[in-house]
Formats: structure tokens, sequence, C-alpha cells
């Protein structure tokens, strides 16, 4: 199942990673109930939280950049983040939450996405762009201070056109062989990635805040 997403829809507000619409949901159900889960997407403008048992990366290389997006108002707006680009991810016991607020009649809603719990979380070419990140990490074969554009142990910066972001190509960056994370948390404002493939995926929608932390 492929799914390109882009644009500002109102459906957007309800984003997390990889669910970006109601519909897309149901047909992520479907192909759930015949088996794997293989997904394209790109979601962003507004934060999500995530948290993981662990993740194991592969391939690892991290950089700054500003995140392009727009408000709940429709209003343009920067986001710094610290890009984490990952060739292959494994990830164990995975939350991923988004509250919108104010909205007409329910409130706050929360719309919550867990997965991985028996058989981790695949992703291939994967970005997170992160705002706060608290976990326990080993890092092996790290290299620290190169210039972004001459990490070559990742899949490399996204380029400004897929991505939405604007990114220094001669700023700060480092890398990794592999990494290994622990007891992960994070708030995010996007991500995307080549696949994605879930198991055991579980999505609710309820009125209040319900965080994954």
């Amino acid at each position: 199942m492929e799914s390109q997403v882009r644009g500002g829809t109102r459906w957007k507000r309800f984003a997390v990673v990889m669910v970006p619409s109601v519909a897309a949901t149901a047909c992520i159900g479907v192909a759930l109930a015949q088996g794997a889960l293989a997904a394209s997407f790109s979601v962003s403008g507004q934060s999500f939280k995530v948290t993981a048992d662990q993740l194991d990366g592969k391939g690892f290389e991290q950089y700054g950049a500003m995140d392009s997006g727009y408000t709940l108002s429709g209003e343009k707006a920067l986001h710094p983040v610290a890009v984490s680009a990952f060739n292959t991810a494994k990830i164990k016991n995975m939350c991923q939450s988004v509250v919108t607020p104010n909205i007409p009649v329910l409130g706050s809603v929360s719309l919550t996405l867990k997965a991985g719990a028996d058989k981790p979380v695949e992703a291939s070419n994967l970005y997170i762009d992160v705002e706060d990140l608290s976990a326990d990490a080993t890092f092996r074969g790290l290299d620290i201070g190169v210039a972004a554009k001459d990490a070559n142990k990742g899949p490399g910066i996204k380029s400004d056109e897929v991505a939405n972001k604007q990114t220094n190509p001669y700023g700060f960056a480092q890398q990794a062989d592999s990494v290994t994370l622990t007891g992960v948390k994070q708030t995010a404002w996007a991500t995307t990635a080549g696949t994605f493939k879930l198991s055991g995926l579980h999505m609710s929608v309820s009125t209040g805040t319900h965080e994954c932390y």
C-alpha cells in the first residue's frame, strides 16, 4: 500500500506519523487484516509525541534543519529540529499520539496509535524531525562534527522539495554505523519513511487529552 501525503487538508489535524487521515486508516486496517503493511508517507504540520521501549537503527545520521509547516489556524510556521535519519530501523512497543485542541463541541481530541508490542515495527529510509528527545543511547562507529553534506553512513540529507524543510549542508552533523535507543520519549514535528511495516497496529480516537507520555 503506497500513500503520499501532502497539503493542508482539515484531516491533517488528526495526523500522526503513519496515519494521514481517517480514510487512510481504514485502508491500513484492511491491509493489516491481510498481513504485513508497507507504506510510504510524509506527514507534518503539528507536533506529536512518541515513545518506544527500544529503537535499533542501522546507518544513522543526525543534522539540524528548520521545518516549514502550518499552525492549526492555517498560518505558516518554522520549527527548529534535529533530523534523525536511519537506513533501517526496528522499533519495539511503539506509541504515537497527537492532541488537537479546541474542536467545536468536542473540545480536545486525541489520536493514539500503538504497534510493535510482539513483533517490532520495521522502517527503511526513516527521517524523524525531533524537537525534544530523552533516551539511553549506544552508538557504534560514531563520527561527530562532520558537515551534513559529508555524512555518508545513513540515507543522506532529505531534499527540501520532498521534506518541506530548510537544511544547511555545511552545518554540524554526526553519524554512526548503528545506534540503539532505549526508553525513548520524544516530541517530533514530522516523519517520512520509504516503508513502514507494522505488527499489531491499534489506533484509537477519543475526546480529552490522552498522550503516550
